[in-house]
């Protein structure tokens, strides 16, 4: 069964049942691209967006209280979740969001005439555009939107955050006795222990959730009021103060009237918490590619870290056992670098008035949100918790590197130490063997001098001891 609707196109049917209109049946017509629909929050954002309206224009005397009350009512329903099948749009569609705004008036719109006792597209009793979408536009509606939902979202990704820099720091303190190789270039270098390994993946973390926290505040500036151009043609002088007040009641946040001519054009806000989440999988991505390297082996690689064991490696290789979790951590990693990438460019695509390109950043900012939430998830529960560090394995190959060479320079220098490499190299001999035969330094000074535990901090070289070297050396 169909219902007839008429726009400014024209009349077009709507399936009897749906609580949307023509604009939504139009739009879901032309834009079959992705499948994809937009996030519940999104959803949720913008039904709160149209409740804080109404009562706005409710306070202003502009909107009749019957009318507004049944708006306010099927915004209600709508942020509860109810409806959730009417908004059947594509997240790729018309510039500036325009078609998710109006799925939302004419559900809205539905929703209120039914309790009023009409049918659906009885539009004399509720409008979507002259009622549910009075005072506002698309184009301040969606990157209020927008806003919103970054911000019900960002929230449960620095939790998370939280919950895995403590993890780290957890590991960092049972694992502080342990000394390992350092690395650099992939070669052997000095020494440095796995507690100051994962502390400084704790601190990376701890610097992430600051830049994200720091993020928010460039959702809290909004442009709302400003409808079509920021000039705020057709609403009430009070309207834009009046509604983000109602916004903060609702919501808990602490909005505020930006420049609205600039907040419909400059998407800079959102560049910025896409540029906290570019840096997140940056340094997660570092992370996950350090541990792969560090678990490599088991019998041929570094192995000085056992990551959980969480499938089997290889559908031909028996007993095989890959870094599954990390390897997933890089793949989300690399698609939230390439969604900051669409966010930058969609951002820089703004013209005169307006930036039409806020559909692409709203589903690539969430998305990359809900991505990173659940791998930082998974890479808490399902790796790092119990990652273990395989101290024999670390002892062997501190022992047989000759990084710990650096810690000779100030007792017999640079060009002695090189030698002394050199020839363990080349004779396949502890440094310490080396340093014994060649009878450089006094035996009863060698566990002092290379005690790694030392080399891993700051420390004062004892003169006295560099003298008596020099003596040493000198004597012979």
């Amino acid at each position: 069964m169909k219902r007839l609707e008429k726009d400014s196109l024209g009349e077009i049917e709507v399936p009897e049942n749906v609580l949307y209109g023509a604009f939504t049946t139009r739009a879901a017509q032309n834009f079959r691209i992705s499948g994809i629909r937009a996030k519940p929050e999104f959803i949720k954002s913008i039904a709160l967006i149209k409740k804080a309206a109404a009562i706005t224009n409710m306070k202003l005397g502009v909107l009749d209280k019957k009318t507004g009350k049944a708006i306010v009512t099927a915004a209600d329903e709508v942020i509860e979740g109810k409806y959730g099948d009417q908004f059947i749009l594509d997240v790729f569609q018309a510039g500036a969001g325009t078609p998710f705004n109006m799925n939302m008036n004419e559900v809205i719109a539905n929703v209120a005439i039914i309790k009023l006792g009409g049918k659906p597209g009885d539009y004399h009793l509720v409008h979507p555009n002259n009622h549910v979408n009075m005072a506002q536009s698309s184009n301040d509606v969606i990157p209020t939107t927008i806003r919103l939902s970054v911000l019900f979202t960002l929230s449960p990704l620095i939790e998370e955050l939280e919950k895995l820099f403590a993890e780290f720091y957890a590991k960092s303190k049972e694992y502080d006795h342990v000394i390992k190789v350092g690395r650099t270039h992939l070669e052997d270098a000095v020494p440095i222990r796995y507690g100051q390994v994962f502390g400084g993946y704790a601190s990376s973390l701890s610097k992430c959730i600051v830049r994200l926290a720091a993020s928010e505040n460039s959702m809290l500036e909004l442009g709302i009021g400003g409808t079509a151009v920021g000039t705020g043609i057709n609403t009430h002088p009070d309207f834009k103060k009046t509604i983000i007040s109602e916004l903060n009641k609702l919501t808990g946040f602490q909005f505020y009237q930006g420049n609205s001519i600039m907040l419909h054009w400059s998407m800079a806000g959102f560049v910025d918490v896409s540029s906290a989440l570019r840096i997140l999988a940056i340094e997660l991505n570092k992370i996950s590619n350090d541990l792969r390297l560090l678990n490599s082996g088991p019998k041929t690689g570094i192995a000085e870290i056992i990551l959980p064991e969480v499938e089997p490696g290889s559908s031909i290789m028996p007993g095989k056992i890959n870094p599954s979790i990390p390897e997933a951590v890089n793949m989300v990693c690399f698609q939230v670098m390439g969604n900051d990438h669409a966010v930058s460019l969609a951002a820089e695509a703004g013209q005169m008035e307006l930036n039409v390109m806020t559909p692409l950043i709203a589903y690539d900012l969430l998305w990359s949100i809900e991505l990173l939430t659940n791998t930082v998830r998974m890479f808490r529960v399902d790796c790092i918790e119990d990652m273990v560090v395989d101290e024999n394995r670390c002892a062997e190959l501190l022992e047989n590197s000759h990084a710990l060479a650096t810690v000779l320079n100030p007792y017999i220098g640079y060009e002695n130490v090189a030698m002394l490499v050199k020839t363990a190299l080349a004779e396949n001999k502890s440094l310490k063997q080396v340093l014994i035969e060649k009878d450089l330094i006094p035996e009863k000074y060698l566990n002092e001098i290379l005690d790694a535990r030392k080399m891993t901090e700051p420390g004062v070289i004892d003169k006295r001891v560099v003298e008596e070297i020099r003596k040493y050396k000198s004597n012979k």
